[in-house]
C-alpha cells in the first residue's frame, strides 16, 4: 500500500509543480495548480483558465500593465 501512494504523490508532483510554475509565469497565484487534483475535469479547468481569462501580467499597447492590483 505505501509504495502506491508514493508512487502517487510523486506523479502528483510531477504534475502539480510545473503547473504552478506557468501559473506564476502568467500571474497567477500558484496554489490554482492544485486543480490538478480534481478527479475528471481539474486538467481542463486548468487549461480553460489559461486560455480563456485574461493574464494579470500582460501588457497593455502603451506598455502599461493591463490590470492593476489594489
Amino acid at each position: 500500500m505505501f509504495p502506491e501512494i508514493g508512487r502517487v504523490i510523486i506523479v502528483g508532483l510531477m504534475i502539480v509543480l510545473p503547473v504552478g510554475l506557468i501559473y506564476r509565469k502568467a500571474g497567477f497565484h500558484p496554489a490554482w495548480a492544485l486543480l490538478v487534483f480534481l478527479p475528471g475535469f481539474g486538467l481542463l479547468l486548468i487549461f480553460l483558465q489559461l486560455a480563456f481569462a485574461p493574464w494579470p501580467n500582460q501588457k497593455d499597447i502603451d506598455g502599461g500593465m493591463k490590470w492593476k492590483r489594489p
